[in-house]
C-alpha cells in the first residue's frame, strides 16, 4: 500500500522506513526524511485543530555560507556541489575556491544532516578537506554567534549632537 511521505510529499510503501508516532504509522522515502521527522513531528503533522508548518505548504529557506582555508580545485568543487545536490532539501550549492554557499530548506534537511555529508565528500576528496569542511562549517556557526553580538547604532539617533 502506498502513503505520503510527510517530509517530501513522495508515494512510498506504507512498510518503507515506518515509525509510529501519536499513534499512527508513517513512512520515509529515506533515512534523511525519517530523521528529519522524528526531531520535530509537529513541523509535518501539526496538532490537534493546528495545521503544521509543512501542512500550509510553508518553506523554511536557509542558506550557509562556508569559507575553506584552502580553496578547492574544479573538480573538488564540482564533486561538493554534486553531492550536496543529491541530498533532498538541498537547492543550490556554489563551489568555487575558499567559498561554498548552501542554499537548503530545513524543512526537508537539517545542519546536522549538511554536516555529515560535508564529512563524507571530505573523505572522498582527501588530502584533509574532511578536517577543513568541518572546521568551515564550526567557523560559520562562530561568525553567525559574533555578527548577533555586534553593537549597531540606532537610526533614530544618528545627526544628533549632544
Amino acid at each position: 500500500m502506498l502513503t505520503k511521505d510527510y517530509v517530501c510529499g513522495m508515494q512510498v510503501d506504507s512498510n518503507d522506513n515506518q515509525i509510529m508516532y501519536r499513534g499512527g504509522s508513517y513512512a520515509f522515502c529515506s533515512k534523511q526524511c525519517q530523521e528529519r521527522f522524528q526531531a520535530n513531528p509537529h513541523l509535518y503533522v501539526g496538532i490537534p485543530g493546528q495545521k503544521a508548518p509543512k501542512q500550509e505548504g510553508l518553506s523554511v529557506i536557509k542558506q550557509r555560507r562556508l569559507r575553506l582555508a584552502q580553496p578547492l580545485s574544479s573538480s573538488q568543487a564540482k564533486t561538493l556541489s554534486d553531492a550536496l545536490q543529491a541530498m533532498m532539501g538541498i537547492q543550490v550549492v556554489s563551489a568555487e575556491g575558499d567559498s561554498v554557499a548552501i542554499t537548503y530548506d530545513l524543512l526537508q534537511a537539517t545542519a546536522e544532516q549538511i554536516e555529515e555529508k560535508l564529512a563524507e565528500i571530505g573523505v572522498q576528496l582527501g588530502e584533509g578537506f574532511a578536517e577543513r569542511l568541518r572546521r568551515a562549517f564550526v567557523h560559520y556557526e562562530e561568525e553567525c554567534e559574533i555578527g548577533n553580538l555586534e553593537v549597531h547604532k540606532a537610526s533614530c539617533c544618528s545627526g544628533h549632537r549632544s
